[in-house]
């Protein structure tokens, strides 16, 4: 690879239009799509995921759409190993690839790298783990916004494992995770270009309320009923799924767990907006921009 290689990202909240956008990019540069949503990773989640559909997965390649089983522990560091050796492979014969996907520390693993932490002694997440099986997620969110007040405005505080990776690097060095973040990473061998789908907030959150709704015209109900002998694993610790486990559980009513996704779902998309700012040199994206114009933004950014 070389300096010449471009790594394009079709980077914006959910139901922003991503997919679409790929695949028209991948289109015109005649080239391979890789994911980096990390909900689309695993084979048994499709409806609650919104992951492309057989006829928009047939128009061009695509790279890490449920290709892992929710039974299989998944990290980041795993994607990013993975995604960077099969760019290696795609950019001998392609000089442009794209990524597309709204996980945005997944994106930032591939396009910068990954930070690097110090050792955490097994006993420290073990305490940690032991807290939010007595105390819940709450007794979490609550430490890290005492330990690292600047991680807490950034990190997901629905994601429990998210939590305890943070908690366990404060606990281990006394230094904040906040701390160990954006330092000195090995040079990518291929220059990244971020597309930033932008949409109004309001006009967003219209579209998320009728994206849910789809879902649950489409069956989602049943697909999270299948799932929920092993609502216990990670990856189904996420929005979509979690309200019908507590519906199952009798925990709340069906329209209250409806509410709740559609409720969660706009939170969600407002910390994928917050993250996405931080990428000052985007190209941004507004609804119905055509094609050309994106492509000739993105020849004048080469």
């Amino acid at each position: 690879m070389t300096k010449r290689k471009k790594l394009i990202y079709v980077a914006g909240a959910t139901a922003t239009g991503k997919t679409t956008l790929s695949i028209q990019l991948a289109k015109a540069f005649k080239t391979h799509i890789i994911s980096c949503d990390s909900r689309q990773f695993y084979k048994e989640m499709y409806i609650g995921t919104a992951v492309p559909n057989s006829d928009e997965l047939n128009q061009v390649p695509h790279h890490f759409i449920q290709h892992r089983s929710i039974k299989k522990h998944y990290t980041l560091g795993d994607y990013e190993q993975h995604a960077f050796a099969l760019l290696k492979e795609l950019f001998k014969k392609n000089n442009t690839v794209i990524m597309a996907g709204g996980s945005g520390m997944y994106a930032d693993a591939v396009m910068n790298g990954l930070d690097v932490f110090p050792n955490v002694p097994k006993t420290i997440r073990q305490e940690l783990e032991n807290t939010f099986q007595r105390e819940g997620i709450e007794a979490l969110q609550k430490m890290v916004k005492e330990k690292d007040p600047l991680h807490y405005d950034h990190v997901d505080l629905q994601n429990p494992r998210r939590l305890i990776r943070a908690l366990e690097i404060c606990l281990a060095t006394g230094n904040p995770y906040s701390y160990y973040l954006n330092k000195s990473k090995e040079n990518r061998p291929f220059t990244s270009i971020v597309l930033n789908l932008t949409w109004e907030r309001h006009r967003l959150y219209e579209k998320i309320n009728q994206r849910v709704d789809e879902m649950v015209r489409r069956g989602l109900e049943k697909e999270v009923e299948r799932l929920h002998p092993m609502r216990h694993l990670n990856a189904l610790n996420t929005v979509g799924y979690k309200e019908f486990f507590d519906y199952f559980e009798k925990k709340i009513s069906y329209d209250k767990a409806i509410d709740e996704i559609k409720k969660n779902t706009r939170r969600y998309a407002k910390r994928q907006i917050t993250w996405f700012r931080k990428y000052d040199k985007a190209i941004t994206i507004m609804p119905n921009t055509s094609i050309t114009t994106i492509m000739q933004r993105l020849y004048d950014a080469y």
